[in-house]
């Protein structure tokens, strides 16, 4: 049960941000409040509704004593009944404390794991899986580097995935992926097991980390493609290493090193910012008695058995006999979908044990 103070509260925060919106602001802060006001707008609607529901459900205790009205009363108290705990249940949702990234875009990584080629079309597979998923979500998607497999897929690919809640949806998604399926280059008919490793990382802000220059090696070279392909004869091609950390992002595919540098610094960016979230995670989960997924990349989550047509991810148990559509991303949200749920279950779950 929510407590009606704390129901108040929110309300009262909505009727001050709204109040001084209407006031004499500068620009900025006129922004903040905005933000603010869009995001609290549909809480104080869920909440108004959980008070005006509650006090109805009130006013039907008190309508029994009248002989006249307690069949209305009862019937009244039957339907407010029904209805009060999805309310509430809404609103606690609502309330959970919000993922700073949530809204964040993401660099996501694919790479090829253990299985050779059949790992690199994996791979390949996955990446568009996640594109189809992203145009689907209305996300715009932009390749960053991508380094291909001998006979098609990705040894590793990388891209910048833009639009409105992308790591809520998609930060799920960081761990092995595992797939079950023949290859197309085995001719005995043998079932195979490769795997695939995804990592999201939600893309930071300037405020969110510094990074000093003088915390960099910057080195330059002349960029080189498979079978000499788009050997550049200028030192276009980046390597940037952080030397606090030793984290090293290497970029080649631009002609310009301008841009190849640019495209390295957004990539050790995101991968420092993410190493300090997951430090800060795994301090949290010590205190948290359920959690859907680590987000460590070495952690095995989903298994694609294409001979028996399933999908299954481990966290949650759930296995969807549609592996098709989920391959191709158009039923990927039912999975996504049900590991949000879970998620928030469990933080609800936490609260109450708090």
């Amino acid at each position: 049960m929510i407590s009606l103070d704390r129901l108040h509260k929110v309300l009262d925060r909505f009727d001050s941000v709204q109040s001084e919106m209407n006031s004499d602001v500068g620009r900025d802060r006129f922004v903040a409040l905005s933000k603010e006001f869009a995001e609290l707008s549909p809480v104080a609607e869920a909440v108004r509704a959980l008070l005006a529901a509650q006090a109805e459900r009130d006013e039907a205790d008190v309508m029994l004593a009248d002989k006249d009205m307690a069949d209305m009363a009862r019937e009244e108290i039957t339907r407010l009944d029904a209805e009060l705990p999805a309310l509430e249940r809404q609103v606690q949702l609502m309330l959970l404390p919000k993922d700073a990234a949530d809204e964040r875009n993401v660099i996501l990584e694919v790479r090829a794991g253990t299985g050779g080629d059949e790992a690199s079309l994996f791979a390949g597979d996955l990446f568009r899986m996640y594109s189809r998923y992203a145009q689907l979500q209305g996300w715009t998607v932009e390749l960053i580097s991508a380094s291909e497999g001998e006979v098609g897929g990705y040894k590793e690919v990388i891209a910048e995935i833009s639009g409105r809640g992308v790591f809520a949806k998609l930060k799920f998604e960081s761990g092995v992926h595992r797939v079950q399926r023949v290859p197309v280059t085995e001719g005995d008919g043998r079932i195979h097991t490769s795997a695939a490793t995804v990592a999201v990382l939600p893309e930071p802000e300037e405020v969110d980390i510094v990074i000093e220059d003088k915390d960099l090696r910057i080195d330059v070279y002349r960029a080189s493609g498979a079978g000499g392909q788009h050997v550049n004869k200028t030192e276009s091609a980046v390597r940037i290493t952080h030397l606090p950390t030793g984290t090293v992002v290497a970029q080649q595919d631009e002609k310009s090193q301008h841009k190849n540098k640019a495209r390295a610094m957004l990539i050790l960016r995101a991968r420092i910012y993410e190493a300090e979230r997951a430090k800060l995670d795994r301090e949290r989960a010590a205190e948290r008695k359920g959690q859907v997924g680590s987000g460590d990349r070495s952690e095995r989550i989903r298994t694609y058995n294409f001979p028996q047509s399933r999908v299954t991810d481990h966290r949650i148990n759930l296995t969807l006999h549609k592996l098709d559509q989920v391959i191709a991303g158009d039923a990927l949200d039912e999975l996504i979908s049900a590991l949000i749920t879970e998620d928030q279950a469990a933080r609800l779950a936490a609260l109450g044990d708090a």
